[in-house]
């Protein structure tokens, strides 16, 4: 395997690994610790493959086509027969025909293929060595672009001499508002995308890698790797993004939340499909100017494929190189992927279906690998649920009906009854929350409160909507972005500033108004931190986008998901949530289509996650099913986990909900932590299984003066609710740690108390310094009495085997617990000569069941001790060794 420098023995072992598994075209569950250079294994492994199959692709062609050329009647290879065998009762000649035409499609299909490639290796190597070549595109942009500047001045002095027109009785931009007509509730064959002259824009899909991960952060740092990579020259690689990453356009992007940019991107490029029919109906009565994007321009995006195509580039890269060619770069980086070797991409774009479609990416026979997988049941989860408040109900209620109201007379009768029929919904679905839509829902309270889970039908026939079609009112919404011209609407009318004509209709849009901002009022308690601006814009502007997610959501089998009823005080605080149980049926569609898919994290543990919820349920035969573990590349005596039963006086630790509150469990918790502060430096990080508890904690150690004593030692460092503050808070913490280690004295570095699952559990390296050791309050089980996680249960236990004699929803609380610990207590080693000790307290870590779930590099070198003294004694051998070592 090509690798940029000599690579440890276990990144061998995973990159042979890797290849038997895409070779065998199996399902790979790969774990290798964070600091052994797992993405550097995928890249070399997965490239050396596709390089190698590529190779062998050309070879088995170059003997077609000369098997062809010279009318040989050779064997044919096996995909290429009809039916394998001659069917039974047919003529050995008509066999022998139909072989033989088999065989001559197939050499003509590989020779168009083959003068397609050849075509496309041409363009972009000429790109590649010919910079005149960008100089004479940039050129001839900025001659475009200084027409268009005269010719825009040349209107504009027309248009001030002349009278403006006044058009039928709506002014100008009003006109954009209105819907356009609705053909048919029927798929009709939709026109695609592209314009007709864009078609060799479209080419076939060449035998390519998916790699997705969860933030555009981690993917960046791939595509890093793969640039340093020895495949990094020769690699045609893609990133994508949302339009919210890549778009250029800063009307659009001024838009700020992803849903109205996305929409308003659609609305231009239809506007720019329907330009050519408006100057066919030049005649007609009014014409209406229609706003199109700049950037959605074939030659441009076509010059920026071929640019993505050339060199490696990131997100950043792509969309400085789309201001640059005034190109976009969200499509020019679609119109590369049938041309792509490695597509880079966020888990959402290739796990949520409409999206893929929409993206353009095709999974047939390709390959998909999913890192940083360890949340991948929940991800799926997340992607496909869907909840809306009773509030945003109410809203969207409101701001449709006085929108119907407006333009009764220009809408036509297809768009009257869907939208009557989008108020019928709304109306039920606040009637089932206990309310009515033409109140104020801040105001209304909710007679019985509580939560209540139904399955879909359940909840369909409940509101009475079960004679519905929820699939034509999805796709009307899809269509026709009636949520994106009642957002337009909003923000013409919802504002305070505006001012409408008739006196009528100017106290029914003052009654929206003030609707609205009792609504945002009514939304917002006091003492909740204020939501993210993104979410605040969307939840007033238009909450019909929300609305229409859960529409989508209900359109699930009635057997693979839930609606849970949240009832609050008021209709307003109420919410409805749909709840996917099964994710196997998104992920079954990726497992079935492609030829390998690979799942990697660096802690998997437990897999049986992956395994039974979602391999087994997704229909996957467990013989396609490939395990791979690696150990870690440090030396054993580098790391020191200990599960810890008792505390300096002899406590018992085990912290259950009904003990964890009792001062003696808090107090001695304390002490264990006041004893390895005296003798661990550097930096020590202290989880808790919630934030509360972390809280109650804090507070009891103030009242007994156990913090000051902690304090002597160790400044004190707490985890921030607020993501924007994290940041801040590590840095504070590293240059406390830096001090301490220089200028010596009684402080010996800082104590970090954090939350399993918050902002420091993931994603955030304690190397070196930072983590000395890594401690563990109790077990994070997750909360057993949630309304979600005992339906979950309730469902697993109704469809999954009992294995080992466990119950699966017992087995799914254990490992939700153990995920958790893994990912916090894999911070600490982040490269070959790190070293660490991780403190598990709780005597229940010992258990078999729940001991072997943790990572087997951690597992191996795991010492339950019983007694606090002889895990101290350990310690202290360790602070030896450091002292050493300094």
């Amino acid at each position: 395997f090509p690798f940029p420098y000599t690579p440890y023995r276990i990144q061998e072992q995973f990159m042979e690994a890797l290849y038997g598994a895409l070779q065998a075209g199996r399902i790979g569950i790969f774990e290798s610790p964070t600091g052994t250079g797992k993405s550097l294994s995928l890249i070399c492994g997965a490239l050396s493959w596709l390089r190698d199959w590529e190779e062998q692709r050309r070879r088995e062609e170059a003997r077609l086509l000369a098997m062809g050329a010279g009318g040989q009647d050779g064997p044919s290879p096996p995909h290429a027969r009809p039916g394998g065998a001659r069917t039974a009762g047919e003529p050995e000649w008509v066999t022998a025909f139909v072989q033989k035409k088999e065989e001559r499609d197939m050499v003509d299909r590989l020779k168009e293929e083959q003068i397609r490639r050849k075509k496309r290796e041409d363009r972009l190597e000429k790109i590649r060595n010919n910079v005149q070549l960008k100089y004479a595109a940039k050129r001839k942009r900025c001659e475009e672009d200084e027409a268009k500047r005269l010719l825009e001045l040349s209107k504009e002095a027309l248009s001030l001499g002349a009278a403006e027109g006044v058009l039928d009785q709506l002014d100008h931009n009003e006109e954009e508002l209105i819907l356009a007509e609705y053909e048919s509730d029927d798929e009709k064959k939709v026109v695609s995308g592209l314009e007709e002259d864009d078609d060799d824009l479209e080419e076939e899909h060449v035998t390519k890698i998916y790699y997705c991960s969860r933030t555009h952060s981690q993917l960046a740092q791939f595509v890093h790797e793969v640039q340093k990579s020895p495949f990094g020259k020769d690699t045609r690689l893609v990133s994508l993004g949302s339009r919210q990453n890549l778009c250029v356009n800063e009307e659009v992007r001024r838009l700020g939340a992803l849903q109205l940019i996305n929409d308003r991107c659609m609305e231009m490029q239809k506007n720019k499909h329907e330009k050519k029919s408006d100057e066919e109906n030049e005649g007609k009565k009014r014409r209406v100017s229609r706003t199109v994007c700049p950037f959605y321009s074939y030659e441009q995006m076509q010059f920026l494929r071929d640019e993505v195509l050339v060199e490696v580039k990131d997100i950043e890269q792509l969309v400085s190189l789309g201001r640059e060619t005034k190109a976009c770069p969200y499509y020019g980086s679609r119109f590369a992927i049938p041309a792509a070797q490695l597509v880079v991409l966020p888990y959402q774009m290739l796990l949520h279906e409409p999206t893929r479609n929409a993206a353009g990416i095709k999974l047939k026979d390709q390959v998909v690998i999913i890192d940083e997988a360890h949340n991948l049941i929940d991800t799926i989860t997340c992607i496909h649920s869907a909840e809306v408040s009773g509030s945003q109900l109410c809203c969207a209620h409101s701001q449709l009906s006085q929108y119907m109201e407006r333009y009764r007379k220009r809408l036509k009768a297809k768009n009257l009854m869907y939208i009557k029929q989008i108020l019928y919904l709304l109306e039920r679905f606040v009637a089932t929350l206990g309310g009515n839509v033409n109140q104020n829902p801040g105001c209304q309270a909710v007679s019985q409160t509580g939560t209540v889970l139904k399955s879909i039908n359940d909840f369909l026939f409940q509101s009475q909507i079960d004679n519905i079609n929820l699939f034509k009112v999805q796709r009307y919404c899809e269509k026709s972005l009636i949520s994106r011209k009642l957002f337009g609407f909003v923000e013409r009318y919802g504002g305070p500033a505006s001012a409408v004509k008739t006196n009528k209709e100017n106290q029914k849009l003052a009654g929206l108004q003030n609707f609205l901002l009792t609504l945002q009022q009514g939304s917002d308690k006091e003492g909740d931190p204020p939501a993210e601006a993104e979410h605040d814009q969307l939840r007033a502007a238009s909450p019909l986008m929300q609305i229409e997610g859960f529409l989508s959501a209900l359109t699930n089998a009635n057997q693979d998901g839930r609606v849970i009823l949240n009832r609050q005080g008021t209709v307003g605080q109420s919410s409805l949530k749909f709840l996917l149980l099964n994710p196997a049926v998104h992920f079954a569609k990726v497992v079935e289509e492609c030829r390998a898919v690979i799942i990697a994290g660096g802690t998997m543990q437990p897999v049986a996650d992956f395994r039974e919820q979602l391999l087994c349920c997704a229909g996957v035969d467990p013989a396609r099913v490939v395990e791979f573990s690696c150990g870690h590349v440090i030396p054993p005596e580098n790391i020191l986990p200990i599960i810890l039963c008792s505390g300096p006086s002899n406590q018992q630790l085990e912290f259950t909900y009904q003990t964890r509150d009792l001062p003696q469990m808090m107090d001695e918790t304390g002490r264990i932590l006041c004893n390895l502060c005296n003798v661990i430096p550097g930096g020590v990080v202290c989880f808790f299984p919630s934030y509360e508890y972390e809280k109650q904690v804090y507070g009891h150690w103030e009242k007994t003066g156990l913090l000051s004593r902690l304090a002597a030692k160790k400044k004190i460092f707490q985890e921030p609710k607020k993501a924007n503050q994290v940041e801040q808070v590590l840095v504070e913490y590293a240059k406390c740690i830096k001090r301490c280690s220089q200028t010596g004295g009684q402080m010996t570095g800082a104590l970090l108390f954090s939350v399993v699952g918050g902002k420091m559990s993931e994603g955030i390296n304690f190397s070196d310094d930072l983590g000395r050791c890594v401690i563990m309050v109790g077990m994070p089980y997750p909360n057993i009495k949630s309304p979600e996680l005992q339906e979950k249960m309730t469902w697993l236990d109704k469809t999954m085997p009992r294995a080992a004699g466990q119950a699966p929803s017992r087995a799914l609380i254990e490992n939700l617990c153990m995920k958790a610990v893994n990912q916090s207590i894999g911070r600490a080693i982040r490269h070959q000569k790190d070293f660490a000790s991780i403190l598990l307290l709780d005597h229940r870590y010992a258990r078999p069941a729940v001991f072997n779930k943790l990572p087997q590099w951690i597992r191996e070198r795991t010492q339950v001790k019983t007694a606090f003294g002889s895990a101290f004694a350990e310690l202290r051998k360790v602070r030896t060794c450091i002292l050493c070592a300094a």
